[in-house]
């Protein structure tokens, strides 16, 4: 019974951390290519604003940060950076800059969704034609599976 039980509990851990290594690794292992560093010198080079992802923000911790130059154009938001990789992640433009989960969720009603964030190492972002950038002041990187911040930046 003993040797039962030591057996269900030791393929139980292993099956466990299995299945948390495959949510970590799926979204690297299926993300399309990042753009060239070419892609986002031609995107950064439109854009009216800028700002930067810092991995010292009071939600961000080990597998939850960003880092890097964003830039904010009309058109597009453009990483020159890193970000952790995960699942489900979406970029949106904030009234307000924000650094923390709970804050996300009390202005994510007045922010606007840009788009999906699909590559961890640089990222172009169209951003939607009826949304104007100069409106906002943030970017975010929110991660819609898990509720969990990622990242932001105050561009204005």
């Amino acid at each position: 019974m003993k040797r039962l039980l030591l057996l269900l509990v030791s393929h139980g851990a292993v099956g466990l951390a299995g299945f948390a290594a495959g949510i970590y690794l799926l979204p690297i292992l299926t993300a399309p290519p990042a753009p060239t560093a070419d892609e986002v010198r031609a995107s950064a080079a439109g854009a009216q604003f800028s700002g930067e992802f810092r991995r010292d923000l009071a939600d961000s911790d080990a597998l939850h940060w960003g880092e890097g130059r964003v830039f904010v154009g009309r058109d597009t938001i453009t990483l020159e950076g890193e970000i952790s990789p995960g699942p489900a992640y979406r970029l949106y433009l904030s009234p307000e800059f924000v650094e923390t989960e709970a804050r996300f969720k009390r202005l994510k009603p007045s922010m606007a969704p840009i788009g999906d964030v699909r590559t961890f190492k640089n990222f172009v972002v169209p951003v939607p034609p009826q949304v104007d950038p100069a409106d906002y002041e943030a970017v975010v990187i929110w991660c819609e599976s898990f509720s969990q911040f990622i990242t932001a930046a105050r561009y204005r």
